[in-house]
Parts: C-alpha cells; structure tokens; sequence
C-alpha cells in the first residue's frame, strides 16, 4: 500500500490523494458503525429513528448514551456497541494518522540514508 523506504518521497499530490483515500476511508467506516449503532438501538433499544441516530452518535463519539434503556437485550447491545466504539475510534484514528507517520518516517529514513 505504502512505497517501499528505497523509493522516493511521494510528490505532494500524491501525497494529497492518499490522504483523500484515508479520508474517504474513514468516513465510509464511520458511516457503517454508526449504522450498526442506529439499528441496534432502534430494534433491539426500542428507540425512535432520531433517538437511535442520537444514541449511537453520543456513543461512537465517546460521549455516553442519552436514553435508559429498559430490556435487557438492548442493555447488552449498548455495553457491546460501547466497547465496539472505543477500539472502532482507535483504529480509524490510526487511518487517518498513517499517510502522515508513514511520510515522516519516509522522509526521516531518507534523510538518514544520504548522510
């Protein structure tokens, strides 16, 4: 996916689109988490679709939930769809930080190499 360290730096056009690409990546994910979110609470929580919409947002975002929820089912749902968003947050963190390490590193290795 990444140009090996013996191969030139990107131009920053290039550049600019792997960050576009990473960009559009994260967006899409974040579109099917927070719809797994939304479904979860309106089926299984019992919610309304903009009380769904509002709890797997708060949640994905790590706010917390806003709504109690009564049943048990609904109760396990929103502990998993808590632990799904903090690992889901981490890793598209680290989607939308890798085009840039992964530059500075390159230049930082390529820096090294001519000295």
């Amino acid at each position: 996916m990444y140009e090996h360290h013996s191969r030139q730096l990107l131009s920053w056009a290039e550049f600019n689109w792997r960050v576009v690409q990473h960009l559009a990546a994260g967006l899409i994910l974040i579109a099917l988490g927070l719809g797994i979110g939304v479904l979860g609470y309106h089926y299984l929580g019992e919610l309304s679709w903009v009380d769904s919409i509002l709890n797997a947002s708060m949640i994905l975002g790590g706010m917390g939930p806003v709504d109690a929820l009564s049943t048990p089912t609904a109760k396990l749902f929103s502990a998993g769809y808590a632990l799904f968003s903090g690992l889901f947050f981490i890793g598209i963190a680290s989607l939308l930080v890798a085009p840039f390490a992964h530059r500075f590193l390159h230049t930082f290795h390529a820096g090294k190499a001519k000295a």
